[in-house]
């Protein structure tokens, strides 16, 4: 009960400032339907206790049966055996996830299941390639330059109105349910090398794992040749408080079967597993058991807010703004949106604390915190600018990566690993339901194309904690050389300054 507590005070102060913000806005500069407003209150209620219930859960379940599975599979003397599973799982995790179901139906010009499908093919290969880089030692920024090559090749030649879609959706893939299952994973299958590499090799999973997504979609988009279109946000009419909680519940049942959906291979694999290796106690198979239990209840609540309560809001402040005299408030007031939103997302409270624990406190909460908040502030502020001016996202992509490359060679690889990570973490479902919303609702107002001007503000999101967090690991590295060479020259000076009697 006390660990809930906590939960729901750690909700509350990073959900407190955006219902402060948007409070702020509609008495201001964005006024709007009083309806949404009611409706963004009850949203951001059931935003709070299902992200206590879900990180609360996910600690309890997905993270001890990620860690188990990854660990019996560092064990198989066959590697194929591990590379095929990695496989499956990734498929069937990725086609399960709710994020991606949401761009999906944001881009109704591919059919939804032509796009879930490639995208989890992609993650399942590049799962079966991150579990390949820890049995044979490769490079983890080695690899990135390599794939990181081929996504920027086949971008050349993909349709140019796609490429931000195809970038957001190796955003979004990384979501809430892959997350804690695929770095616990990660976690398991470094014990196979217990050596100084060990945290490293922990880290990685979900970066190669956002990349195998753009690849597919690129691809498909060269062959599909589909036509640029998307779907626009349907806002309920809301004219009581009455109205707001009936919507909200309404939304139950259906992300209930979604998430229902996501949960249900996992509650398979965890069966299997157990059956195969018998690994838990029965005490820790009810633990893990109820943390399934809140986990997916966490999830339902929070989709439910984040889609019924807070997509609505997030467009209509957009096009509000974009429609006034003052369009470029647009720009501030993303950069604020994107510094606390990036706070709520549920798989970044659970990167936090697991970078902290695996590094055995050599990366702090409060850095890797700051370092999101300040990347994704950026990202959004120059979306934004990409919306009001019409500039293209391939010269930001190509010139963010191409630095977080440069400078993932002079920083301990543990922070690359965890920045990468990072990166895909970030653009969970509070982007893809509010951030996303309030892009599309701007661009629509000034008449821009969605495809080409809203589309990849989740690329964008997912690309600047690459050069943030990196940016914080070369600063601390430089700081430690400085006081080893101060510690160093103290010791020269020590021996000159003892007087003999």
């Amino acid at each position: 009960m006390d660990q809930l507590k906590e939960k729901i005070l750690e909700s509350v102060s990073s959900v407190l400032p955006i219902f402060g913000i948007v409070l702020v806005l509609s008495v201001s500069i964005a006024p709007f339907n009083s309806g949404v407003l009611v409706l963004f209150l009850f949203g951001a209620v059931f935003l709070i206790f299902g992200m206590a219930l879900f990180t609360l859960g996910a600690g309890m379940s997905m993270t001890p049966l990620g860690e188990g599975i990854g660990a019996e599979m560092s064990k198989a003397k066959k590697i194929w055996i591990p590379l095929i599973l990695c496989f499956i799982l990734g498929t069937i995790i990725t086609i399960a996830e709710p994020d991606l179901s949401v761009l999906a139906e944001q881009i109704p010009s591919i059919p939804n299941m032509t796009l879930i499908f490639s995208v989890a093919l992609g993650v399942g290969f590049f799962l079966a390639v991150a579990m390949l880089r820890i049995r044979v030692r490769w490079k983890l920024t080695r690899l990135f330059l390599i794939f990181y090559s081929m996504v920027f090749i086949l971008a050349s030649f993909a349709p140019a109105s796609f490429i931000p879609a195809a970038f957001d959706s190796g955003g979004v893939t990384t979501g809430p349910v892959t997350v804690p299952f695929i770095m616990a994973m990660g976690a398991g299958l470094a014990v196979i090398n217990s050596d100084k590499n060990t945290r490293t090799d922990s880290f990685g999973l979900v970066a190669l794992c956002s990349i195998g997504p753009i690849i597919s979609v690129l691809i498909l988009s060269i062959f599909y040749s589909p036509e640029a279109t998307t779907t626009p946000v349907e806002i309920a009419e809301i004219v009581s408080t009455k109205d707001a909680l009936t919507a909200i519940i309404n939304g139950l049942p259906i992300f209930a079967k979604e998430v229902g959906m996501a949960f249900s291979p996992i509650i398979v694999m965890f069966v299997l597993f157990q059956a195969i290796f018998r690994r838990f106690r029965k005490h820790q198979m009810i633990r893990i058991i109820i943390g399934m239990i809140y986990t997916y209840t966490g999830l339902v609540m929070f989709l439910t807010a984040a889609n019924v309560g807070f997509m609505p809001a997030g467009n209509l402040i957009g096009s509000i703004i974009a429609a006034s005299d003052r369009k470029a408030l647009l720009i501030p007031v993303g950069a604020l949106f994107g510094y606390f939103v990036v706070a709520a997302e549920p798989a970044v409270v659970v990167l936090k604390k697991q970078v902290e624990e695996i590094s055995n406190g050599a990366i702090s909460q409060r850095s890797i915190g700051l370092g999101l908040s300040i990347g994704v502030a950026v990202s959004v502020g120059i979306s934004m600018l990409r919306v009001l001016t019409g500039i293209p996202i391939q010269p930001f992509l190509y010139a963010g990566y191409a630095l977080s490359l440069v400078i993932s060679f002079f920083v301990p690889s543990l922070y690359t690993s965890v920045a990468f990570d990072s990166g895909g973490v970030a653009s969970g479902p509070m982007t893809s339901t509010f951030i996303l919303p309030f892009a599309v609702g701007a661009c629509t107002a000034l008449g821009g194309n969605i495809m080409t001007d809203a589309f990849g503000i989740v690329a964008m999101v997912a690309m600047t904690p690459l050069i943030t967090i990196q940016s914080i690991g070369l600063y601390s590295s430089i700081r430690q050389r400085q006081r080893r060479k101060q510690k160093t020259e103290a010791m020269r000076i020590v021996p000159d300054t003892i007087v003999y009697y």
